[in-house]
């Protein structure tokens, strides 16, 4: 069983950097895949970005490629993203997930936290 709380959303001005974190409970976290998803109002979650368990391998949608960056680190059983360049457009609520070593271009997860809100002002 993994939680997941992510943190760190608010709002800010199109233009500026903003880095959410997600800290998961658990013993086994450095054994899961993270991932970030998204959802914007009347939209379906979508997903944003991925990294292994090893924290080798990453994967980026489109639309966030050399503006986001998804880190973790394992000793502190947190996961971050890493948002520059931001866009009235990237407004959304933020979801961590995991799941056990999938492959990061999964879209398939089986943990999800709570959700963070960020909002960008143009």
């Amino acid at each position: 069983q993994v939680q997941l709380v992510e943190s760190g959303g608010r709002l800010v001005q199109a233009g500026n950097s903003l880095r959410l974190s997600c800290a998961a409970s658990g013993r086994t976290f450095s054994s899961y895949t993270m991932a970030w998803f998204r959802q914007a109002p009347g939209k379906e979650r979508e997903f944003v970005a991925a990294i292994s368990w090893t924290g080798g391998i990453t994967d980026y949608a489109d639309f966030v490629k050399g503006r986001f960056t998804v880190s973790r680190d394992n000793a502190k059983n947190t996961v971050y993203l890493q948002m520059s360049s931001l866009k009235p457009e990237d407004t959304a609520v933020y979801y961590c997930a995991a799941r056990y070593k999938v492959l990061v271009t999964s879209t398939s997860y089986d943990y999800w936290g709570q959700g963070t809100q960020v909002t960008v002002s143009s």
